[in-house]
């Protein structure tokens, strides 16, 4: 068997709601979805999912290669672009490949990608976190309710502007998963919005209020001096990682004894997170994958030793994908059908050229102009989250 070739296409996800989260909002509550399809002289395709506007800097390396050589395609990738850099849209690329050829790899074994990883059990357990920032307390309860109605009782809460607003919705996030767990696990997710200081002054005023799991991105992903020291100020762990683009930007975060919590973004691919969980289990830390659509990593969660809970966005998926998993019991039940179990249904979803979207002006992948500068809370909503409230939460 071998690559032969790729097709790239561009589907849509409604999320119901606006999502963001302190450095803006989404315009609108449908996003991109970018689907990667290998092809293969076999006749058997491989899916990935993310952005992979740079795929022609790296497809040459496997185009031409048997799929089932997955890891040492990962490492020849890299060494394609070794002098130019694999960080960015170029290790998006990899990570779309990479999902697609351990598609491939399961599929040709006749099995789900779980089972082929080393999987035992097919439940990964996870916890609710719904990108919330833009939703009025009403609609963040009515959010919560339908998570722990599928038996989350772990949530994530997007904030970091105003510790008074952001504590008022922290204890409602705790009431409303209190119904499956008298002490429920609460999550705080800053995205790098912060300086050290800040950190330390916001998490600590929290503190005094309600028990904090940890604290997500709490200044610059890179800088361990500054992660470490907030690890020091404050009682909930540190969590960081899901944008780090390659193994190497970990070490010098673990080296200065930084984080607690090891994450992943899911858009990276299978192998990066393996070999990621695999340094984290070096040092006896967990792993945590942040999620992306269909939640391609939770087959490599079932494989690892030390994957504590992962991210679950919303409760459907992306149009005109059907996906073999079901969230209940607070968490993802992965299904028997094979390869990473995503079916396209190319009828219903776009053929595009792979493009790298243009830069956003506005929203939560835009760093905000005063982010880490403020001296007071902003009680205007609108500067808050960088766009208008939304009050309504979808079905």
């Amino acid at each position: 068997m071998k690559v032969t070739g790729y097709r790239s296409l561009t589907t849509v996800h409604d999320w119901g709601r606006l999502i963001g989260d302190a450095n803006g909002v989404m315009s609108e509550p449908r996003t991109d979805v970018h689907v990667l399809i290998l092809e293969t002289d076999s006749g058997l395709e491989g899916i990935g999912l993310g952005e992979h506007g740079d795929i022609d800097r790296v497809f040459g390396a496997v185009e031409g290669e048997d799929p089932r050589a997955v890891t040492t395609l990962y490492d020849r990738m890299l060494a394609r672009v070794f002098k130019t850099g694999h960080s960015g849209a170029t290790f998006g690329a990899i990570g779309a490949i990479d999902m697609a050829l351990w598609d491939l790899k399961a599929k040709a074994a006749d099995e789900p990608l779980w089972r082929t990883l080393g999987g035992r059990d097919r439940f990964v357990s996870g916890y609710a976190s719904g990108l919330d920032i833009a939703l009025d307390d009403e609609a963040l309860v009515r959010l919560y309710e339908r998570f722990a109605d599928r038996g989350f009782s772990a949530g994530k809460l997007k904030g970091g502007r105003n510790p008074e607003h952001d504590l008022r919705r922290l204890e409602a996030l705790r009431d409303v998963l209190a119904r499956n767990s008298a002490q429920p696990a609460l999550m705080f997710d800053a995205n790098e919005s912060w300086n050290r200081s800040q950190a330390v002054r916001f998490v600590t005023a929290l503190e005094r209020q309600v028990d904090l799991a940890w604290v997500e991105e709490p200044v610059r992903r890179w800088d361990a001096a500054g992660l470490a020291s907030v690890r020091r100020g404050i009682r909930a762990a540190v969590a960081t990682g899901e944008n780090l683009t390659g193994l190497e930007q970990y070490r010098p975060l673990l080296d200065a004894d930084a984080i607690d919590i090891v994450q992943v973004g899911n858009v990276w691919g299978i192998t990066h997170f393996l070999r990621v969980a695999a340094v984290a289990h070096g040092r006896d830390l967990p792993v945590s994958p942040v999620a992306y659509h269909a939640n391609p990593l939770a087959h490599a969660a079932t494989a690892v030793p030390n994957h504590l809970a992962f991210e679950v966005q919303d409760l459907s998926f992306p149009i005109g994908l059907q996906v073999d998993q079901e969230i209940e019991d607070g968490g993802i039940v992965l299904g028997d059908q094979l390869g990473l179990g995503i079916r396209v249904d190319e009828d219903r979803i776009k053929i595009a050229r792979a493009a790298n979207p243009l830069a956003a002006i506005t929203g939560p992948h835009v760093r905000p102009e005063r982010a880490g500068l403020r001296l007071v809370p902003d009680m205007r909503q609108d500067d808050r989250i960088g766009g208008p409230a939304v009050e309504q939460v979808g079905s």
